[in-house]
């Protein structure tokens, strides 16, 4: 069974390793269209759908193949955080977050195919996170280091962000951009594991 992350995300790809299973990457090239009349659990597990079907199509000759794609949004006061557009739009992003709590939702979306048969698995988790009040400083120090510029929300929980963060409500994996524990239960379901 040939197993594809849909993802070129360097915390997806140690996400999946811990799992023990083997993969190879193909990162979708689908642009990311958000419809913002849904609910935010169903907007990032249709982005997460729309990821593993476009790269699926790469693979939908094969035998057998499992396609995984996954999208984590951040929401503040009912608005998505994307991945910051320059440093001052980092800037925004972590002064609005500064003191408060805010929402991190990620979706996956797991296609299997053997023989006819294709399966589609659809997960979506969220997760409360509680940022301590940052200094302009603070802020500008930490964009610096550019590591808020490739992250939804401007913050990586993972790296030099977790300093920021008091507390979370839910699956700290969710939060990195990938929930192993619903994962691992999908992949047993479909008997991948």
């Amino acid at each position: 069974m040939k197993f594809v992350l849909a993802s070129a995300s360097p915390r997806r790809k140690e996400l999946l390793g811990s799992i023990g299973i083997s993969f190879e990457i193909c990162p979708s090239e689908k642009d990311e269209k958000i419809d913002m009349s849904l609910p935010f659990s169903e907007v990032c597990s249709g982005l997460a759908v729309s990821k593993a079907e476009d790269v699926f199509k790469k693979y939908a000759e094969l035998d057998e193949a499992a396609v995984l794609g996954a999208d984590t949004i951040v929401v503040l006061n009912n608005m998505i955080l994307g991945k910051p557009k320059d440093k001052e739009d980092a800037f925004e992003m972590l002064s609005a977050l500064s003191g408060k709590s805010h929402f991190v939702y990620t979706g996956s979306c797991l296609i299997v195919k053997r023989g006819d048969s294709i399966k589609k698995t659809v997960l979506s988790d969220k997760t409360e996170v509680f940022m301590t009040s940052l200094s302009e400083k603070e802020i500008r120090e930490y964009i610096e280091t550019g590591e808020p510029m490739d992250k939804a929300g401007a913050y990586g929980i993972q790296g030099l962000g977790s300093k920021f963060i008091e507390e979370i409500k839910g699956n700290y994996q969710t939060v990195v951009g990938l929930n192993t524990c619903s994962l691992y239960k999908a992949l047993k379901e479909n008997d991948l594991i």
